[in-house]
């Protein structure tokens, strides 16, 4: 061991931890993750959720079927590595707030996400600030 006093050596360590601690979003003990591989109601896109920061993003993995002819139908040509989730940040009822992309509508909107159960994550996407919502329900990939 150093002859570095044990509250400079503790000194040198908070900081580092709190760098850690800030790397992923805090949830409390009992809510469901969000983070891992989601597949689309139509189970032709799978997205991948994980922190990014301090937020949540979700990036697609996979795409497959009528996910491919929509898109090509709306000018994308190419659908893996686009980042779906962006910017979710925790909400005071265990959700997330942020932005989804949807790629045949061409843009970005006001989105939040609940998770009901671990298999689940509810995502909405929505207009004039969440007065006017449409959501899907995506099932975790095993």
């Amino acid at each position: 061991m150093t002859n570095i006093p044990h509250r400079l050596r503790l000194g040198a360590i908070i900081p580092i931890l709190g760098l850690l601690c800030a790397a992923a979003p805090a949830q409390p003990a009992n809510a469901p993750n969000p983070f891992g591989r989601w597949l689309n109601p139509r189970g032709d896109v799978e997205v991948a959720v994980a922190p990014c920061g301090a937020m949540l993003c979700g990036t697609v993995t996979w795409v497959g079927g009528q996910a491919v002819a929509d898109a090509a139908d709306a000018g994308v040509g190419h659908l893996v590595g686009t980042q779906l989730l962006r910017d979710y940040h925790r909400e005071g009822d265990g959700g997330w707030q942020g932005e989804v992309y949807v790629p045949d509508m061409g843009g970005s909107f006001f989105s939040r996400i609940h998770q009901p159960d671990p298999a689940h994550l509810r995502i909405s996407g929505c207009i004039l600030h969440g007065l006017i919502c449409k959501s899907q329900i995506w099932s975790k990939r095993s």
